[in-house]
């Protein structure tokens, strides 16, 4: 697996010393806690390069920032100047002219040992003035991941908030007939390439979820007809059983500090939530009901946990704290809620939402209040947060004789996407930002 830190995709100079420098503010901004975002404007050229790498690079880039729906890339066709030397400052009226607001001028060179290093600079056009420009080193492979770097550092300065586009995603690929479906453990990068099988069995996998501190995924497998929670490094393959329990176990997921696991147990027709310590082993009963307590998510500070529970009748989200304490409901709209995935902001709860026929996927806040529909559809599912709090990413299975497939949403619920897969997908589970 790839590190930043380890494999040299680093970054050489936050803000390179340029003939142009920077100034501290510069006019180009997106105010991303307004309900309905304009989206900006923005030219990305080609990167100069020898080849069609410099053009590639330009093309992901440019993916990722109209993905996020907060970006408008300005057709290339109508670009006036033909950038030749990304050190000089451009012209600027030829840009405004076409209403970039924001260009992006890069270069991708080779080194003598192989390495490729890009460069780019992202002018404010109106103003006049660079907003930033940086430089990387990788090895020509990780050219992909390079381009999510640097649109991970355009979004974060223009938005002033972390992108999340040097992320990946696991979740389940399923291929075969309806009747006699296959799923296996896959990952991807968050745009849906560089997709790899993580099993090879044929024995079904469910809830993959990532760890927040380590490259390892937490999962459930039927593997020889017994229902297991597994650890996989996904950096050597590793693979170990977190622990041989009675009955059914459900919805593994990692703490915060990726130290315990917290799940659901079956025992005698109930379920309860329990945690294990990754260290000792240890298990510790969270819930005691004679009901089917399930899906625990918890808070990014690690001191309360939100569970679905039908103790009420009917599933319902709940939030407790870490401990067990102080048991309540949130959620009290018509229908049922669940899979209550708690942002990694810790100010929203996302939710499956079943009522009317209809599944949805939603938002409200921990204490219940403020709930909002952000999509609905035949079968929609299982949420998953991207590293930032804005993106959710779940899953749909049409009326057809079709499979499940990947979306996005913002938190808006006006940038709705397919993210496509060679296959069937389900499950999916967003990475935190890769280091």
């Amino acid at each position: 697996m790839i590190r930043r830190s380890l494999i040299g995709i680093m970054m050489a100079i936050a803000g390179m010393a340029m003939t142009f420098s920077a100034p501290a503010q510069a006019a180009v901004e997106i105010n991303i806690n307004k309900g309905n975002v304009q989206p900006l404007p923005i030219a990305i050229t080609d990167f100069q390069s020898n080849n069609e790498m410099g053009a590639q690079i330009a093309q992901v880039v440019a993916a990722d920032l109209q993905r996020s729906g907060l970006f408008a890339p300005v057709n290339k066709a109508a670009f006036i100047e033909k950038i030749t030397d990304p050190n000089k400052a451009p012209r600027f009226q030829d840009w405004t002219a076409i209403n970039a607001q924001a260009l992006v001028v890069g270069r991708v060179t080779r080194e003598a040992d192989g390495r490729l290093r890009a460069e780019f600079r992202l002018w404010d056009t109106y103003a006049g003035q660079q907003m930033t420009g940086q430089q990387f080193f990788t090895q020509p492979d990780n050219w992909r991941r390079l381009a999510h770097i640097i649109a991970d550092a355009i979004y974060e300065r223009i938005t002033g908030e972390k992108g999340y586009f040097d992320t990946r995603v696991v979740f389940v690929s399923e291929s075969g007939p309806k009747t006699a479906r296959q799923r296996q453990l896959a990952i991807m990068d968050q745009d849906g390439f560089n997709v790899r099988m993580l099993t090879n069995t044929k024995d079904l996998v469910l809830t993959p979820r990532f760890s927040p501190s380590r490259q390892e995924v937490t999962y459930m497998s039927f593997e020889g007809n017994q229902p297991r929670v597994y650890l996989l490094q996904l950096e050597t393959g590793q693979r170990e059983v977190v622990g041989n329990f009675p009955g059914m176990t459900f919805s593994p997921r990692f703490s915060p500090d990726g130290q315990k696991v917290i799940m659901s147990l079956q025992q005698e027709g109930n379920a309860n939530i329990y945690t294990m310590d990754l260290r000792s082993r240890t298990t510790t009963r969270l819930t005691s009901t004679a009901a089917i307590d399930t899906a625990p998510s918890y808070a990014p500070d690690g001191g309360r946990i939100a569970f679905e529970s039908d103790r009420g009748g009917r599933q319902q989200i709940y939030v407790m704290n870490a401990d067990g304490s102080g048991q309540n409901r949130i959620s009290f709209g018509d229908g049922s809620y669940s899979t209550p995935v708690w942002s990694p902001r810790g100010d929203l709860i996302a939710f499956t939402k079943q009522s009317g026929g209809k599944f949805s996927i939603g938002v409200m806040k921990p204490d219940g209040s403020g709930e909002r529909i952000l999509t609905s559809g035949f079968h929609n599912e299982g949420p998953t947060w991207a590293p930032n709090g804005r993106v959710l990413m779940f899953f749909r299975q049409g009326a057809g004789a079709g499979g499940p497939q990947l979306y996005s949403i913002d938190l808006t619920g006006y940038n709705e996407q397919m993210v496509k897969t060679p296959s069937y997908a389900s499950d999916p589970a967003w990475s935190p930002l890769l280091e």
